[in-house]
């Protein structure tokens, strides 16, 4: 079927496949993977660390022509090659219509890709400040607010892990703004504030491979909401200690 969202599908070319025993292939979220529906809008995969979501969008952000480290497809460079070699077993479904940019986000790399942008003398993109002279959260808001535009493709990769929960709103709300010009957006989060973007498919990474979930029954939604409902009684549970 003909789509126009600019990435309708993943799956696994299991042909190409000799053996499902060695790293990443013999993660639960790979290994068990057929073929899986992205939103034509925002996409989630959740999970815990480790689980593999990061893996598979570093798998697809590479099969679609980024940067490993991250960046837009007219950045090339590598500080260490890390990245493993799922992308050559990934089938990407593509729309007839093509993204006008593009961006893929790792948060774990963001310090490489500044000095990147700085290197090439292109940091107007991102704003009049340098992203070095900010902080990792502000830096962050600067390319969401600046270098992200309508009709975009975003792949991001735990963007929260440098904002406080008043910064993930705000990026929500651009997140919004951007998704209201046509771009489409594929994040792997532990955020349950980004999570709740409304309609909004979420994908639970989990020992028998990708479950399409609710927000309210991730894992994150629940144990932050039971903390924040009694933080004591969650902290009595935690550290309670058998008394001699």
């Amino acid at each position: 079927m003909i789509s126009n969202q600019f990435v309708s599908r993943i799956a696994l070319k299991t042909e190409l496949i000799e053996s499902f025993d060695s790293y990443p292939l013999s993660l639960p979220v790979i290994r068990n993977l057929d073929c899986i529906e992205l939103h034509p809008k925002v996409t989630f995969f959740v999970g815990e660390n480790g689980s593999g979501k990061s893996t598979l969008l570093e798998a697809l952000a590479i099969s679609l022509g980024f940067n490993a480290e991250g960046s837009s497809r007219n950045f090339n460079f590598a500080t260490r090659a890390s990245h493993s070699e799922l992308h050559q077993f990934l089938r990407v479904s593509k729309g007839i219509k093509r993204p006008r940019t593009g961006y893929f986000l790792r948060a774990e790399s963001f310090f490489n890709v500044a000095t990147e942008v700085e290197a090439l003398n292109v940091g107007a993109a991102y704003g009049e400040r340098s992203l070095h002279e900010q902080s990792h959260g502000e830096s962050f808001m600067a390319l969401l607010n600046n270098r992200f535009g309508e009709q975009g493709l975003y792949i991001l990769d735990e963007p929260e892990g440098a904002l406080s929960p008043h910064r993930q709103l705000a990026a929500l709300s651009r997140i919004h703004d951007l998704v209201l010009e046509r771009s489409q957006f594929i994040i792997a989060t532990h955020s349950p504030i980004l999570m709740a973007y409304p309609d909004a498919w979420i994908y639970a990474c989990t020992p028998e491979g990708l479950q399409r979930v609710n927000h309210e029954d991730t894992e994150h939604f629940r144990v932050t909401r039971d903390f924040v409902l009694d933080p004591q009684a969650t902290l009595n549970t935690l550290l309670a200690r058998v008394k001699p």
